[in-house]
């Protein structure tokens, strides 16, 4: 068999988002913002049983029933969804400074829950949550859906497979228009850019180096010339690990154009991931005896969405902890604060250091 073929063989890798076979449980939707079209269009098509909606503006909850889930009640206050017996899972997709009573009441319930990210904005929260989750016995993940963005979960599970040999760099630019967010409580976020949006990113980078520390991280911020949004839009991270190192960057004020490119190098290879946004992307897979490009289907929205209420809900069917947990979580939370206390401070910081969301 050719070099290539052989390459090609030995990268068939279960990327994409697996369903739960057995425990498929009753499910409520708490918030109901843009983002949830994506929860409930990848629910839909995995035939997972949402019995609940719930948000405060009755027209936005409505219309989540009747596109998605017309037998599904509707609730205008979550105490109510919650105090429901039958359901077992509930998907909380509010904003982060709402989310936790939400999540306490949940759990406290005997309810299994997936939180949205970024999950919290203090990291002795977090710590408190998973001890009342364990306390409880119920399982607590958060939608870190960017672990199952097509690119983003075929380059992990190629890391995995010591396809690449140790992973010694990381670099990540993401060129894309965020200016969508103007008028939105989106706009209200000041660090919009390294927390809410990069969140995804510091969880992935956390994936590719598994259990490597990072030993201090360096961030800036600008607002660019043009831009009529209040927070800034153009981010950039340096990360230090002892014997690796990554950077971020990200430019969201692009009106012309767009890309978005991932590429890791390692001891044995390299992997290049490309494109004009994270729906499309093309993948470049070279080592000592080849060179090949891969074929990638479906797409990070919203088949993300799908990978991480699937891994809740395999990880009760398995009786295991899910990938994606809030103890899990903790560490990605850790970059993103020290990012974002860097940009304020103008120096290094050390993650882990800074507890809350500066």
């Amino acid at each position: 068999m050719p070099s290539k073929d052989k390459l090609l063989a030995k990268l068939e890798l279960p990327y994409q988002p697996h369903d739960a076979t057995k425990y498929r449980p009753p499910i409520g939707l708490i918030g109901c913002g843009g983002i949830t079209r994506n929860h409930l269009k990848a629910y839909r098509a995995a035939g997972y049983d949402v019995v609940a909606l719930c948000d405060i503006d009755h027209q936005r909850v409505l219309a989540r029933q009747e596109e998605f889930y017309p037998q599904a009640k509707i609730y205008s206050d979550w105490q109510d969804l919650i105090r429901r017996d039958d359901i077992d899972v509930v998907d909380i997709a509010t904003h982060p400074a709402i989310r936790t009573p939400i999540i306490e009441a949940a759990v406290t319930s005997g309810k299994h829950v997936l939180s949205q990210k970024p999950f919290v904005l203090d990291l002795d929260q977090d710590e408190r949550l998973v001890e009342l989750a364990d306390k409880h016995n119920v399982r607590l993940a958060v939608n870190q859906n960017g672990r199952w963005a097509p690119h983003f979960s075929y380059i992990n599970q190629a890391i995995r497979a010591g396809i690449l040999g140790s992973i010694e760099a990381v670099h990540m630019s993401v060129h894309w228009d965020h200016t969508w967010v103007q008028g939105t409580e989106f706009e209200k976020i000041n660090h919009l850019i390294l927390y809410d949006y990069a969140i995804h990113w510091f969880d992935i980078l956390n994936c590719f180096f598994d259990d490597r520390e990072t030993i201090r991280v360096y961030a800036s911020v600008a607002k660019a010339r043009s831009q009529k949004v209040s927070p800034p839009l153009l981010g950039q991270v340096l990360l230090e690990y002892a014997d690796a190192q990554a950077s971020l960057a990200f430019d969201a004020n692009l009106r012309f154009g767009s890309q978005d490119r991932t590429f890791i190098s390692g001891s044995l290879g390299s992997i290049r991931s490309e494109g004009p946004g994270n729906k499309i992307q093309q993948l470049t897979v070279s080592t000592e005896s080849s060179t090949v490009q891969p074929k990638l289907e479906g797409c990070w929205f919203p088949d993300g969405f799908r990978g991480t209420m699937g891994e809740l809900l395999l990880s009760v069917e398995e009786n295991r902890e899910p990938s994606i947990c809030a103890a899990n979580n903790l560490k990605s939370l850790a970059l993103c604060f020290a990012a974002v206390a860097s940009a304020e401070r103008h120096t290094p910081v050390v993650p882990g250091t800074v507890r809350k969301m500066p």
